[in-house]
Parts: C-alpha cells; structure tokens; sequence
C-alpha cells in the first residue's frame, strides 16, 4: 500500500507541474503571436524586439523551438487576427488598484473568468480609465548583483539612460522609459553587466501598504488571476 500511495503522490506532483508548464507555455506562445501581430507582422526577433522579448521568455521556461516557430508563424499569419490584447481594470481589498492584461480569442469569456476572480476575492472590476490613470507603462531590466554594487548597477545604468535602479533582494531591478529599454538593455550588456530579465511593465506612480492581512488577501488575488490562461500579466498599486 506505501508503494501505491507513493506512486499516486509522485503522479499527482507531475500531473501539478504538467499543468503549471502548460499554462507557462500557453502564456508565452500567446505573447510571441501577439508581438508579430503589434510589430507589424515583423517575425524576425533581431528586428522585432518586443518579439525577442518574448522569445527570451519562452525560453526562460524551457518551451521547444518548435513551439516557439509555430507561434510565431502564427502571429505571421492569420491566426494572429483572432487574438487582442485587453486591459482590464479593478480593485482588490484595503484600496489595492489593478491593472490585468489578457491576450484572447474570446473577450467575452475573459472579462467573466476576470470578474469572477475578482468577485470571488471581495473585489471589483472597475470601468475603463478609473485606475490605469495611476499606471506608467515603462521598461525594467532585472541585473544579477554578482559582486556588483548598488553604486556600480546605478552608474552604468544611468549613463545608459535609465530612468532609476532600485536593489531588491539578489537583484537589482533598472527602470526606463519604455522607448529606452531596448538601448539600455544592450548598453548594459556591452559592459559584461549579467542580465536576468527584460520586459515591459506597468508601473504604479503611487503605490498602497496594506497590514499583514489585507497584504495576503490580495497576493491570493493576484495568483487567482495569473491562473488564468488569458491573462498574461497582473499589476498593482501595492507595495
């Protein structure tokens, strides 16, 4: 009997991580689509760097090269037509405003699996304009401390053209203008400066500090609504 209950513990896990890796690659084969489609129909990645963004991406979670052609032979054709991207705006607990981009072949299915989060988590999905207004679309370049300093990654980063850096954890995270993330990306790179992540984020101007409680609620909220395969990313106003 130990030996079965193993075995069903040991299937139940990969069946969780096969779940987590497929959403993983749905998310990314999406962005990949979406990006020729937004760069128009452009599907070199070295031409296209929102593209290669994505690609970099899928890659960070180990999908196939095939996948990845697929999916952007798909953003090259047609089937890139059927898919948009959608900004939904809400609120969580305490005050907490959100931002939640999706990317979907089906609005109406969307707004009600989002809606339900949030109704579900004592929410509320607001009307279009009534948070993104506290939102900044910007670049952030996520850069490997090793041995690097604060004084170092700030330096380099602002003659690049970064607008700001700030050290959190074992990273430290280089903030730009959307428009200068590409060229502070390569500037940072030509200085051997080892980078993690690069992407585009929506930036909270103001942000809010809940108590403890409130804090956990809507971090729930959060991964509620990154469970869901349209949804492609979740902003905050929390700190």
């Amino acid at each position: 009997m130990s030996g079965h209950s193993k075995w069903s513990k040991v299937k139940h896990q990969k069946a969780t991580t096969d779940a987590v890796k497929s959403r993983a690659f749905t998310k990314a084969s999406r962005a990949i689509t979406v990006s020729v489609r937004e760069g128009g129909g452009i599907a070199d990645p070295d031409k296209n760097f929102r593209l290669r963004l994505a690609v970099e991406q899928a890659k960070a979670v180990n999908m196939p090269k095939d996948t990845i052609e697929r999916a952007i032979e798909k953003g090259a054709g047609s089937g890139a037509a059927a898919f948009e991207n959608l900004l939904y705006e809400g609120y969580g607990l305490g005050g907490v405003a959100y931002l939640v981009e999706a990317a979907t072949d089906n609005h109406q299915r969307t707004a009600s699996e989002v809606k339900h989060v949030f109704d579900h988590a004592g929410g509320v999905l607001a009307t279009p304009g009534a948070v993104s207004y506290q939102f900044k679309r910007s670049g952030v370049v996520l850069v490997s401390k090793e041995l690097r300093t604060f004084d170092m990654i700030f330096e380099a980063a602002l003659v690049a053209g970064a607008d700001d850096v700030i050290e959190v954890d074992d990273v430290f995270e280089v903030y730009t203008k959307a428009a200068q993330l590409s060229n502070v990306k390569q500037q940072l790179e030509s200085k051997g400066i080892s980078i993690e992540h690069t992407g585009f984020i929506m930036k909270a101007d103001i942000t809010v500090k809940p108590d403890s409680g409130i804090r956990q609620k809507n971090e729930l909220l959060v991964e509620a609504l990154e469970s869901l395969d349209d949804v492609q990313n979740v902003y905050t106003t929390m700190e």
